[in-house]
């Protein structure tokens, strides 16, 4: 259950919408080579969980599973992992992620912001190794931990 609706029981309704607003989810999004990790911010935007990945092929030629997460999580903003080259440069995988955020703006009609990920798949694939994950199922869920890390980061930075 969505936490504002939880809250509109036992708060009044001036401190819920001068203190909390309408305050919308953010997703993240970690493009990888061969799926695309999502996660989305609960509605306060203080955390970040995966929702799943996607196959990269089929984002490319259809958003409708994105739009379908949007709609379904109430997502305003979208932030996009922006692959930079470890010495700050754009590379191929970084021209990449401007195309796909076009694609993403002019076809979803939210915001997107494009985030330094730089390493956070490398991160990610750290933490399930360090929880012993089988080779297999870190290939499952890297990507979906690499958009949660992406996101916490922007979240993180926004509080600031």
């Amino acid at each position: 259950m969505p936490l504002l609706r939880l809250l509109r029981g036992s708060l009044p309704n001036f401190l819920l919408e001068n203190y909390l607003g309408d305050k919308m989810r953010i997703m993240g999004i970690d493009l990888g080579e061969k799926r695309v990790g999502i996660a989305v911010s609960d509605e306060l935007q203080l955390t970040a969980r995966g929702l799943g990945v996607i196959k990269r092929e089929n984002i490319f030629t259809n958003l409708d599973p994105l739009k379908e997460m949007c709609r379904q999580h109430q997502v305003q903003e979208i932030v996009l992992g922006y692959p930079l080259k470890m010495n700050g440069q754009v590379g191929s995988a970084a021209q990449e992620a401007e195309h796909f955020k076009e694609k993403l703006q002019q076809e979803i009609g939210l915001p997107v912001h494009l985030w330094d990920e730089r390493l956070t798949t490398r991160s990610a694939e750290n933490v399930l190794l360090e929880a012993d994950v089988s080779r297999h199922k870190r290939r499952k869920v890297r990507d979906k931990l690499a958009a949660v890390f992406i996101l916490e980061s922007f979240l993180e930075r926004r509080k600031q």
